[in-house]
This record gives C-alpha cells, structure tokens and sequence, in this order.
C-alpha cells in the first residue's frame, strides 16, 4: 500500500508530505485548489511524462518520492530480476530538472522507465473520471472474468504451453522458408554445374587449342618458310649443312695441333648436329602443316564454349572452371535435407494444438460458469446507485484462432435504460453512469485481481447525493479489504473516509501555495 508521498517544487506545491490510511482516505477541497495536483504527481512515480510547467520554482528541480509497504506482495522475483535491493518498504523517487533531465530511483537504485511503469502498475490502479481505459480494454474485461473464474493456474499452464507453440510454429515457418530458399539455390547451382559439366572441360586444352589455331591460321606461310628452310640447310647445291660439314673436314686436319684448334672443330661438329636436327624438324612441319579451313572453325567453335563459360564466371581458364565445378559438386552433397525435422516440427504442432484446444476449453466453461453470476451481481449493484435499468452483457465468442489467452473473446456491452441496445461501453454510458459501473465491477473483482491501492479521483462528479451515498458505501465497502484513497466533492463520499485531508490554496507573497490539511 502507499504509505506517504512527498512532494517537493511542484506546480502550486512547494514542499508536501501526506499520509494516507490503509483504508479509505478521502481528498477534498474547491475546484481548483489542486486536489488532482496530487494525482499528478504521483502519476510522476508511476512512469508518466512531465511537462514543462510543472515547477513551483523553475530554479530548482522537482523531486517526487512515494512510500510503499510491500511485504504482503510477491515482489521479490522482480528485484532479484531487475538487480534492486528488497525491502518490505519501497521507496520510488522521480527527479526533475529544469534542463528536461528525468530520472528514476527504486531504493536509491536508478531504473529505467519501463521498469518504473511496471513495478508502479503492481502497486496502484489510478481511475479517473475521463480516463477508464481499463474498463474498456477487452484484454482487462477478460482478464476480470479470468479472476472471477479462478483462471490463474490454468492460464499459466496454457500460456506456458502456447509460448512453446507459437516458438515451434515461427521455428517451422524458418524451416519451410530455408528450405525455399535452399531449393532454389540448389536449383541454380545444379543449373551450372549441368552446364559446366556439358562442357566436358579438360586441363590444359585451351593452351593447345590456341596454339593449333594460331598454326593453322599462318599455315601457307608455316610450309613455305619451313620447307625453304630444309631446302636452304639440306637440299639445294649450296646447301648450309654440306658446306660446314666441307669446313669441318678441313679443321679436323689441324684439330691436334692445340688445344685451341681442337675446340674451334668440335664446336663446328656440335653446329652440324644442331643444323641437322633443326633441318628435320623444318621438313616435318612443312610437311604436316596444311591449310584447314574445317578445323579451324571446329577449334574457334570449342574456344568460343570456353571463353564463354569464363566470362560468366569471371575467370580466366579452364583449370579456374574446372576449381568451380568442383566447388558446385561439393555445394550440392552439403545439402542439408529439412525434410525430416519439418514433418516431425508438423507432427508436434499437431498435438501441441490439440493440446491446448483441450486447455482453452477448461479456461472458456469456467469463464462461461462464472458471467451469469457476475452480469447479476454488477446489475443489482447498479440499481443501488440509482441505475436500476441498467444491464451489463457479458459476449462470450470463440476467437478463430487460438491466442495467448485461449479461445475466448470477451467483451462487455452495455445498456443504460430498458429497451437500450447492448452495444459496448464506450458507446453508451455517460460519464457518471461510466464511473458507476466501473466502481461497481471493480469492487467485485478487487479480490480476484491483486490492486494494492485503488485510487478514484472524483468519479461521483455528476451523480445525486443519494447516489453518492451509495457510491460512499461501496468505497467504504472496498477500503476493508484494499487501499482506497478518493477525491470527491461530494459530502456524502467524504463522510466514509478514515483519513480525510482538506485541500487549499494560501498566498503568499507572489506565490499560491498548496496546502493538504487533515480534518
């Protein structure tokens, strides 16, 4: 429960500290002398954007502390989670500077805002007259049946199972889409690694191909030159090889002489030789070598598939296509086949869904035992607040999926007079009829759903003093066994409180002051 809040350099406030009961603690004072200012500020505790006019003295920063006692709370997993010091009494701290520098302390800890808000919605539910978005959420209308119903554990056992399911289903939908993706590019891949291998590659043939090619394009020049080379060296009169070998006969006359000599003659023997095999090989390729138009055009024909394959794979031979063709090969025998681990994820879901079809059917007839007897308690209650044709349905449909909390969507619908349409709530009621309703389902759940402080700021505005009576009782009612704290202008309200404080402005100088009085 909130035990104190303090507030200091806000708006009309100074410096405050108030106390509230842990009961029913009533606010009251004229419009305008800033009894929702306290509502303000402790919005600030819970998370809630600052403007830039919230500073009494605009020098000085703005500092927002609320003291709560927790022991009775199962909050311990939170701090251990979020790294807090525990202790049975929380101290929540929002400091503002004028700079627009906002920070949060949870027992002198800093915490983010997120962390703020979430610790600060397990300890206060803040209803205002024109701010009930809690009665018209269709998630906090089911969650309201589910505490009706005593839903708890069976809705943490389906959602522990749902979470599972919908992990497998995202794990399936992976799988099926990595296996698309894989099919495609093993589509492409085998695609070139046909076409490579069609191509039937060989290492080295592109060096030869271009060799035989370029002889074959010179060949009329290759058989005369080379012919006339062996006529030169061998075959004419005058041939080259006869004349050296004339020289060489008469140096070998002279060859013993020295050394010198002997050298000149085997030097001339050895240029023999040469000449002789080079005169071979000139008539051998002048006799091979034949102009081949055919040929020519097979070759060009081969060398265009490679120079082709090369450009595409931006490479620049053969043994380079022959590294990729190996490479696809390898590609393709890595595939890993999901084939099997998709129909087993298939198989699993299967039951997973019946599963908790099963489940969700529990949570929809225990919520569907429990509406009756909630509409008819909310309607007498109701009549009690001078609403006595007003009539509360409960719409129970089957959602066409199955979601996080079942199978179930609830909505409540609304009619304020006899012969009204149902239609949902926000449709409907006025702003009184609104605050009575949500006072009244509120007070009928405050047990089933744990709202350490439940705080109303002037939700009897617009209603009778016999109403207003009524409502007075039914916070009374509520403070028994929760934390009520209550602004109203009403007497009727105010009369019920256990802890009343009277709010008014007092000048002082060039500044109002607010000041909370206990009466």
């Amino acid at each position: 429960m909130l035990k104190r809040l303090h507030i200091r350099n806000y708006a009309l406030i100074e410096e405050l500290s108030i106390d509230f009961s842990d009961q029913l603690t009533i606010i009251t004072g004229e419009t305008g002398a800033g009894k929702s200012i306290l509502l303000g500020a402790l919005g600030l505790i819970m998370g809630e954007r600052a403007d830039s006019k919230i500073f009494y003295n605009e020098q000085q920063k703005c500092i927002i502390e609320g003291f709560f006692e927790v022991s009775a709370y199962d909050l311990r997993a939170f701090f251990d989670l979020h790294e807090l010091d525990f202790d049975n009494e929380v101290v929540i701290r929002r400091e503002l500077a004028p700079s627009g520098k906002s920070r949060a302390f949870i027992n002198d800890t800093p915490v983010n805002n997120q962390v703020l808000q979430r610790l600060t919605e397990a300890l206060i539910d803040l209803h205002q007259q024109f701010d009930v978005l809690d009665i018209h959420n269709v998630n906090f209308q089911l969650r309201m049946i589910d505490a009706l119903a005593d839903n708890k554990v069976r809705l943490k056992d389906y959602q522990t199972e749902f979470k599972r399911y919908t992990a497998d289903q995202r794990k399936l939908e992976d799988l099926v889409a990595e296996t698309e993706k894989a099919s495609r590019e093993m589509d492409f891949l085998r695609f070139q690694l046909q076409e490579l291998e069609s191509a039937t590659l060989e290492a080295g043939e592109q060096v030869e191909l271009e060799n035989e090619i370029a002889r074959l394009t010179h060949a009329e020049d290759i058989k005369q030159t080379y012919g006339a080379a062996y006529t030169f060296l061998v075959e004419n009169d005058q041939n080259i090889i006869g004349q050296l070998q004339e020289i060489a006969r008469s140096m070998q006359v002279t060859s013993k002489v020295s050394g010198e000599l002997r050298g000149m003659y085997e030097r001339l023997e050895s240029a023999i030789v040469e000449l002789e095999e080079i005169a071979r090989d000139a008539e051998r390729i002048s006799e091979q070598t034949e102009y081949d138009p055919g040929r020519i055009q097979e070759i060009q024909v081969r060398l265009d598939v490679l120079y082709k394959l090369q450009k595409k794979h931006s490479v620049l031979s053969v043994e380079a296509l022959l590294e990729l063709q190996a490479g696809f090969q390898q590609q393709m025998n890595g595939y890993a086949d999901l084939s099997d681990q998709i129909a087993q994820l298939e198989t699993s879901l299967v039951q997973q869904q019946k599963s908790l079809k099963q489940k969700a059917a529990l949570l929809s007839e225990a919520r569907k035992a429990v509406i009756p007897g909630f509409t008819a308690k909310v309607e007498a209650m109701l009549a009690t607040v001078a609403m006595p044709h007003a009539r509360l349905q409960v719409q129970q449909e089957a959602t066409p999926h199955l979601v996080a909390t079942g199978a179930d969507d609830i909505r409540f619908l609304f009619a304020s007079n006899v012969g009204s349409k149902f239609l949902p709530i926000k449709d409907v009621a006025s702003g009184g009829e609104l605050s009575r309703l949500t006072l009244c389902t509120k007070s009928l759940v405050a047990d089933a759903i744990p709202l350490p402080t439940l705080i109303f700021d002037e939700i009897d505005t617009g209603v009778s003093g016999d109403v207003s009576l009524k409502m007075g009782l039914i916070l009374k009612e509520l403070s028994r066994r929760h934390q009520v704290i209550a602004i109203t202008h009403t007497p009727q309200v105010a009369a019920r409180a256990d802890r009343h404080y009277f709010v008014y402005k007092k000048g002082r100088g060039a500044h109002h002051h607010q000041r909370a009085a206990p009466r």
